[in-house]
């Protein structure tokens, strides 16, 4: 019966024990839902007054940023609306010069052309000169004047 004494002193050691450990454990379930209470007060707390003004910043910001955007953009199309007016106008105007510089160049060609075939009728008789499509020297040079 000494042995039971002894089996019943550590069974009753080991109920006590368990006893103690699920007290523990209530206490630490109690402690660690009073420390997230608090830390939730404390990270609310730091949400009021910490983020929410930095969030209002951040916002104002945004719309800021949007706005010189979009005023960038505006710009942006208004620059290269006037720069492809200016090409065109600038294409129109190279296009007017080279025509008005060839119809003078023609009219120089054609004052040349009239006073070279002058100097042409002086310097020679009608018989001295060659007859069209023969080769001659008056035919050649007049052919590389584009007649």
């Amino acid at each position: 019966m000494a042995n039971l004494d002894t089996t019943n002193t550590l069974l009753g050691i080991m109920a006590a024990v368990s006893v103690l450990e699920a007290l523990l454990l209530i206490g630490m379930g109690i402690g660690g839902f009073l420390i997230y209470r608090k830390v939730m007060r404390v990270v609310s707390d730091l949400e009021t007054r910490q983020i929410a003004p930095l969030r209002e910043k951040v916002d104002a910001i945004l719309v800021d940023v949007k706005t010189v955007t979009a005023r960038v953009s505006q710009q942006t199309e208004r620059v290269d609306h006037a720069i492809s007016g200016t090409i065109h106008r600038v294409d129109e105007t190279a296009d007017r010069v080279k025509g008005s510089l060839r119809d003078k160049v023609n009219q120089a060609v054609g004052v040349v052309r009239g006073i070279r075939a002058v100097i042409m009728s002086f310097m020679g008789s009608d018989s001295e000169r060659p007859a069209p499509g023969a080769g001659g020297v008056y035919e050649t040079q007049t052919a590389g004047l584009g007649r």
